[in-house]
């Protein structure tokens, strides 16, 4: 998801000295060699991207950053319900099914529906009027996903604290836990109707659902077949790792957040997120555990921000790093 920019965290101490840095240096050129050298897998996951790649609305339209996703070899493509866009509560569903026949009169398949408006609206805010804000706007997403012919509807179940609201206090985590099995339990009924997965993202930014047994024991609660996980991989790297999370989560990851992270620097912002394969994302080890659960669906690059010049760079660089990744390409 995405918190505003704002979002600062407390430097962390360095974890090596220079020397050390020099050495795990020279041990991933090792590794880059042994990847090099060895025959690539062929993976069976789609390719998709955010929207936020792209330099929409400001200077791209919807469908131009459709068609170019298209032309960089992307199945999908996942799109962003705020409350100013093509994709807000003023949208009625002839609007979102318009998008959809644009969307298929390209070729290219809505992967997701995926929204920043978690944050200002929790579903557990200590704010009775946020709360219920939330879960009005939750519900226009799943009209709105289902309107739009996707099955998949990213969820931020709760907060237990968000470093870039100074406006809000922290919610207690029983608390939080509580009105997070509460706001999903209110909204299920719409999501099993329409047949919408509401799936449930780890954050780690957030304080919620900090393991993957929590995540398990959070959407096994709800016993349907709606109640998914969003993996996102970036998330946890700032602790965690991504390829230990998927055997745990396994066939309850519906859809996933591809996003690359570095833990080598200490400015632990959004930017520690980079561009696919600029980061220290162990990607082999992470493709072979969706591999081993047999997910077969969507890898949705997220970025925050469209290059300043030149933005369709970023969108055929990572469609040319996938296809790398996925073994489309070998060479």
């Amino acid at each position: 998801m995405k918190p505003t920019d704002s979002l600062k965290r407390r430097d962390l101490l360095a974890y090596a000295a220079f020397s050390s840095t020099a050495i795990a240096a020279t041990a991933s050129g090792s590794n880059e060699e042994k990847t090099l050298e060895q025959p690539r897998r062929r993976y069976k996951m789609k390719k998709s991207i955010n929207l936020w790649a792209f330099p929409y609305p400001d200077r791209m339209t919807l469908r131009e950053s459709m068609e170019l996703a298209k032309r960089a070899g992307f199945d999908g493509i996942e799109l962003n319900y705020d409350l100013e866009s093509d994709l807000s509560p003023k949208a009625s569903s002839k609007d979102f099914e318009k998008i959809r026949r644009m969307a298929d009169d390209i070729g290219i398949a809505i992967s997701g529906v995926c929204s920043f408006l978690f944050w200002p609206y929790p579903l557990t805010s200590n704010d009775p009027e946020e709360r219920a804000k939330g879960l009005e706007l939750a519900g226009k997403m799943t009209q709105a996903a289902h309107d739009l012919g996707t099955k998949n509807l990213l969820v931020v179940p709760g907060a237990v604290h968000m470093p870039w609201r100074e406006d809000h206090a922290p919610t207690p985590n029983d608390i939080c836990l509580a009105r997070a099995k509460e706001s999903v339990e209110k909204l299920l009924p719409q999501a099993e109707k329409l047949g919408v997965h509401m799936n449930m993202e780890n954050i780690f930014f957030n304080g919620f659902l900090m393991s993957p047994m929590e995540m398990v024991d959070f959407v096994d609660y709800f016993n349907s077949p709606y109640v998914k996980v969003h993996f996102d991989t970036g998330n946890i790297m700032e602790y965690q790792f991504p390829e230990h999370w998927i055997p745990i989560l396994g066939k309850r990851i519906q859809n996933v957040h591809l996003k690359e992270y570095t833990k080598k620097g200490s400015d632990h912002s959004l930017e520690t997120f980079r561009p696919l394969l600029d980061g220290t994302t162990n990607w082999p080890a992470v493709l072979d555990a969706f591999e081993q659960i047999q997910y077969e669906g969507y890898l949705t690059f997220e970025y925050f921000h469209a290059y300043q010049h030149f933005p369709e760079a970023l969108i055929y660089q990572t469609g040319d790093s996938l296809d790398r990744m996925l073994g489309i390409k070998t060479s």
